[in-house]
């Protein structure tokens, strides 16, 4: 207590001075409205860019839940985008009712260099994660899954040699099968598709939705060049991807709950011809 004493006893013509700076401050900004305007003004970007800080580095620290809050949401989103359905206050798709459900998940390990590539993802047989069931992403097709794990399943990219995917073309519906041939990660080919039919260089590719495992009108690519077979009568067509097949992170699970019943039907069919 005496140290503080003795403090304002030293500087005391100072603290008195700095005192009536103060009064005389106030006195100003109260009975001038261009100082009472440019002082307030002052403080409010003052504290605006303190806010805006703090703001910034909450949002930070918030980025896993508000991308996990994305990823839900873009998943409800494409639950209504496969299934026709117009968005609801409380969006509940009954599974009953809908040709899809979807599931997201996380890819854990992706491999584009070899000639039958894979990605692992994060969701497995406890997830009802199955056999066959179609993998995309947030920018379009990645593939389908072809085993599984409790926890885990691996997914066959569509840069497998092995792969074969109904694809067409958006503008004009004729369909083909999308392969690879090894050349390039980014780029894929759709073939089959008749030599009659018009191709323009940038058309979009879309999923043909004549399989049971991807809905209609997934985004694949556009085309990038295209040339006739040895027997000119079909388009061999380059696609650019649009996804970037050396970085994929997010991906969604796309179950077709009426499949089962699709392939039984089928089975049924070819065995009574």
């Amino acid at each position: 207590m005496q140290q503080i004493i003795n403090f304002i006893i030293r500087y005391k013509n100072f603290l008195l001075y700095l005192f009536l700076l103060m009064v005389a401050l106030g006195f100003t900004i109260q009975s001038h409205s261009y100082h009472q305007s440019s002082f307030f003004n002052s403080s409010s970007w003052i504290s605006g860019g303190i806010y805006e800080t703090s703001y910034s580095i909450s949002s930070y620290f918030d980025l896993d839940e508000e991308n996990r809050k994305l990823v839900e949401e873009n998943r409800r989103l494409r639950n209504l985008l496969f299934n026709n359905e117009k968005p609801v206050d409380s969006i509940l798709l009954d599974s009953a009712q809908a040709s899809y459900t979807i599931a997201s998940g996380q890819a854990i390990k992706n491999s584009y260099a070899g000639r039958r590539n894979y990605i692992t993802i994060n969701k497995g047989e406890r997830d009802s994660v199955k056999l066959d069931m179609g993998v995309i992403t947030p920018k379009g097709i990645l593939g389908i899954v072809q085993n599984t794990s409790n926890r885990f399943a691996t997914v066959q990219s569509i840069l497998n040699v092995n792969s074969n995917i109904n694809a067409k073309l958006k503008n004009t519906n004729h369909f083909g099968s999308l392969v690879w041939d090894e050349k390039e990660y980014n780029v894929v080919q759709l073939i089959d598709i008749p030599r009659l039919v018009q191709l323009n260089v940038g058309d979009t590719i879309v999923t043909g939705g004549m399989s049971s495992i991807f809905p209609e009108n997934i985004p694949i690519g556009t085309i990038k060049k295209f040339d006739l077979d040895r027997a000119q009568s079909f388009w061999s067509v380059d696609v650019d991807l649009f996804n970037d097949m050396t970085n994929i992170n997010t991906v969604y699970i796309l179950k077709n709950v009426n499949r089962a019943e699709i392939l039984e039907l089928e089975e049924e069919t070819r065995s009574n011809d």
